[in-house]
């Protein structure tokens, strides 16, 4: 067997590297290991309905199965979630070794790209000194801007999109090399799944005609442009589709999207020197940034504008004699188009920034800012390079110490959010997601109301705060009014919300005279989310109490159980319904005994079951589960009184 070839010294200090950066990265977001799940994080691990294959198949093919149509990115969470459940410390490793690995691969990209040019002699000299391109990953790696994206479960999205955006273009820089089918084909793939995980990674193709422009010094149509074409028509189809579901299923249209022309392009040049003024100064971050009155601050934005514009223009006038940094201001004006303010974004409703949205852009920035120093050093004295190679390490440190400290915050949603609205007070948003945070514990529903309220109050038109204050209420005696008025708001403002006519048919069905509207709103609940388990039970919990309707109340149950076979309530009212109904009784035997299982001090299947033993002549059974439902509630008068009866019967 031959000798393995021994590694060479560039294969071994890049391994060495690579467990540095991913050292360092595991240093800064060590506390948010242990962080819980935060705001939007349940929404993004697989609920209930999905976490089967069926699931897995709703993921790709039905639009409203999740928040965002990314199929790949709810596949790579619905895998996970088979691996570790609900274990949040598994999807906050996910998130920070998807993030290392981000890092080596900007370093491998970046290393192709300052490297002498194909073609060029062996001894012609890099673009840019060797090991800069480790200085890069580092900064990226520390870079408190960055926290959002990793420490923040449901940003998995930036994180895993990031790892096949920058696979894809080293895929597709080979390709270029090579110029074979093979190659083409692993690029395009790679691209695909980026697409798949993120729509922000639309821009590849615009970055890659930019690389290729920086290297070459121009553009050809037939060898630069022909194959970038149907990388271009797929990144403008998904992202027409996601501007759709952002409008038409998320909810991102209306008066606060009401911006003009001139706004949109006056927010675009606040947004660009905003974003870069985190990077270069990243104090005072914020989870929602105060959003901005953009059509009253607009006029008054027109010399961020013209800063824009003027670096631009400078850039290009030097393209000349250094490309480099005209195209690193390209590849992040590019990167940032997305949500610039063009297009209608859901977040903007309460913030036109935010940290999570440079995550993409930042590599080409913190890339020429390392690219910068390195060429800075090499032209310094020798005696002045240890100097300037310290003070490189110490930006190192500071940036990695202000990324632990922010990454602290997200252990939980109460840390973040108080520390938010600390910072911000006018985020209504900050104050609902607070409010969600406490009404989770049973003690501090008061504290609750009173941040639904302050939520309310400066945003009345924000569908979940009325909603969540709506169930607040309805705990309280005598609020049943209050409550249901606030669903009935919930559903003025978002006539498409499922769980807001599910509760607010709850809420009806308790009072008399009100069943056809409490039917009507479940209906609505059921048309707007079809696999909606509750809302087919708490329907069939209504018909199974109407004359002649039993038969739709078993088709509704059943339907439910389809969905969420786990629902052990469920089985439990269907085995009653079931037990009325002639020729069915093996069946709600059936259910109840499922119901049991699921749900084992559940007293009121006991009692049904007892009750339909009773009737099946089955009298040493019916007493066994009375007494067993008696142990778990020893004051039930139903079943204490059924028990009775039932000694009364045997002549005791």
């Amino acid at each position: 067997m031959p000798a393995r070839p021994p590694l060479s010294s560039r294969t071994v200090r890049t391994w060495v590297m690579a467990l540095l950066i991913t050292g360092l990265v595991v240093v800064c977001y060590l506390p948010a290991l242990r962080g819980t799940m935060l705001w939007d994080d349940p929404a993004h691990v697989p609920r209930p309905e999905l976490r089967s294959l069926h699931g897995l198949w709703r993921i790709w093919t039905d639009l409203r199965a999740t928040q965002q149509y990314y199929p790949v990115l709810f596949s790579a969470f619905w895998v996970e979630h088979r691996l570790w459940g609900d274990l949040t410390a598994g999807y906050h490793l996910v998130n920070v070794l998807l993030h290392a690995t981000s890092c080596c691969l900007l370093a491998l990209l970046l290393r192709r790209l300052w490297s002498a040019p194909e073609g060029s002699a062996p001894e012609a000299p890099r673009v840019v000194p060797s090991g800069a391109e480790w200085f890069a990953a580092a900064l990226f790696a520390v870079h408190p801007v960055c926290v959002e994206s990793v420490a923040w479960i449901t940003e998995q999205k930036n994180t895993l999109a990031m790892v096949f955006y920058l696979l894809a273009g080293l895929a597709y820089l080979r390709f270029v090399a090579r110029r074979t089918a093979v190659a083409y084909g692993l690029a395009t793939g790679l691209f695909l799944l980026a697409l798949g995980s993120k729509t922000a990674t639309v821009v590849l193709p615009v970055a890659l005609a930019i690389v290729l422009w920086w290297r070459n010094g121009r553009l050809s149509l037939r060898r630069d442009l022909v194959p970038l074409a149907p990388w271009f028509l797929a990144a403008a189809a998904m992202g027409s589709l996601t501007s759709w579901v952002e409008r038409k299923v998320i909810g991102a249209e209306g008066a606060a999207f009401d911006l003009s022309w001139f706004d949109r392009t006056m927010l675009a040049g606040r947004v660009v020197w905003f974003y870069v003024g985190k990077l270069v100064w990243p104090l005072d971050l914020i989870f929602y940034y105060p959003r901005w009155n953009v059509p009253e601050a607009a006029a008054g934005w027109l010399g961020w504008l013209a800063a824009l514009v003027l670096v631009t223009a400078l850039l290009w006038a030097i393209r000349g004699r250094a490309r480099g940094p005209l195209a690193a201001w390209l590849l992040y004006l590019c990167a940032l188009f997305p949500v610039m303010g063009f297009f209608n974004v859901f977040f903007f409703t309460f913030s036109y920034v935010n940290d999570h949205f440079q995550y993409l852009a930042s590599i080409s920035l913190i890339g020429s800012a390392a690219a910068g120093a390195a060429i800075a050093l090499g032209r310094l004295p020798p005696g002045l390079r240890a100097a300037g190679r310290i003070a490189c390490g110490g930006v190192i440190v500071l940036l990695a110490w202000l990324a632990n400290g922010q990454s602290r915050l997200y252990r939980d949603s109460e840390t973040l959010f108080r520390a938010t609205i600390a910072r911000n007070p006018s985020s209504w948003m900050a104050h609902h997601i607070l409010a969600v945070t406490l009404s989770k514990a049973s003690d501090r529903h008061a504290e609750a109301i009173a941040e639904y309220e302050t939520a309310v109050r400066l945003n009345p038109d924000f569908p979940d705060s009325h909603f969540g204050l709506g169930v607040e209420l309805a705990r309280l005696p005598g609020r049943q009014d209050d409550a249901i008025a606030e669903y009935e708001r919930a559903v003025q403002l978002r006539p498409i919300y499922a769980e807001a006519h599910n509760n607010l048919g709850l809420e009806l069905a308790r009072m008399p005279g009100r069943a056809a509207d409490a039917i009507a709103n479940y209906e609505a609940a059921i048309g707007v989310k079809p696999e909606f388990a509750e809302a087919h039970a708490n329907l069939a919990d209504m018909l199974a109490r109407l004359p002649g309707r039993q038969a739709e109340a078993v088709t509704h149950y059943e339907a439910a159980l389809r969905i969420r076979p786990d629902l052990g309530w469920v089985h439990g009212h269907l085995a009653y319904v079931l037990s009325k109904i002639p020729g069915r009784e093996t069946e709600a035997l059936a259910h109840y005994a499922e119901a049991l299982r699921l749900r084992p001090t559940d007293v009121d299947a006991h009692n049904g079951l007892a009750i339909m033993l009773v009737q099946l002549g089955r009298i040493d059974q019916a007493k066994a589960e009375w007494e067993a439902a008696l142990k778990i509630d020893p004051g039930n008068k139903s079943v204490r009184n059924n028990l009775r009866l039932l000694e009364q019967m045997q002549g005791k």
